[in-house]
């Protein structure tokens, strides 16, 4: 099963949609015509342990990065491959985003709304979930040109994943173009054997992407994972075993 089907034909709405932006209109919004990748069929990798004995990644496109490293460049046409792993150990106050079309107010006043690490550790000590990995992963979601992340981004995040012996992966996307980046990574760790769980706000967009696990948040973009969705957000891994 192919990450994006019928690839080229998407290729080529990608090539008119660019073609057609007015000229000197920002990079950062691709405004109501942008060509969503539309997928028939998802890939679906059931769970090999339970919960509580699963090493969980997290994977955010929110754009964090560690304050006095490099940002991400919203600047490259097509979006911004590369990835930051972030140890767990990194505090709040030392992180920063890269933010393209949602509001980082949120996340600032608590990371858990994109970055939900201290909560993860709470259900670790727990024991709801195995352990959260060494590491969380971390990406600049506004890739209008969704081909990069198959060909750029998946193949070098799936070897990062698979050395650390992950088990499983939760993913929270940020903006509206950030759910369909989203979604393609879950497709992609999906064909690598790896279950993954999608908290998301934008279901149409989910819709068209397919993921294959998706649990519908209520809040807005750039909080998904916020408030009363701090604690379901981790209850809904358990749907990974399904």
């Amino acid at each position: 099963m192919e990450i994006i089907e019928r690839v080229d034909e998407w290729r080529r709405r990608y090539d008119e949609w660019q073609q057609g932006r007015t000229r000197g209109s920002p990079r950062s919004e691709v405004g109501e015509g942008y060509p969503f990748v539309e997928n028939k069929h998802a890939p679906f990798t059931p769970a090999r342990r339970a919960l509580p004995m699963m090493n969980l990644a997290l994977i955010s496109s929110a754009g964090a990065y560690i304050n006095g490293t490099d940002s991400f460049d919203t600047e490259i046409v097509g979006g911004d491959t590369r990835f930051r792993e972030i140890p767990r150990e990194v505090e709040a106050e030392d992180l920063l985003y890269c933010a393209r079309g949602w509001d980082t107010s949120a996340a600032v006043e608590d990371r858990n709304a994109q970055v939900p690490v201290d909560r993860l550790l709470e259900f670790e000590g727990n024991g709801i979930i195995g352990q959260l990995n060494q590491v969380w992963w971390s990406f600049c979601g506004h890739i209008p040109d969704a081909s990069r992340i198959v060909e750029e981004l998946l193949p070098k995040l799936i070897e990062r994943v698979k050395r650390y012996e992950v088990q499983a992966a939760l993913l929270i996307p940020a903006s509206r173009l950030c759910h369909q980046s989203i979604s393609l990574v879950a497709r992609g760790l999906e064909k690598e054997r790896i279950p993954t769980m999608m908290i998301a706000v934008e279901r149409d967009v989910v819709e068209m992407v397919r993921p294959p696990r998706n649990s519908e948040g209520k809040n807005r973009r750039g909080d998904a994972a916020q408030n009363e969705r701090q604690t379901a957000s981790i209850k809904n891994c358990q749907g990974l075993a399904a």
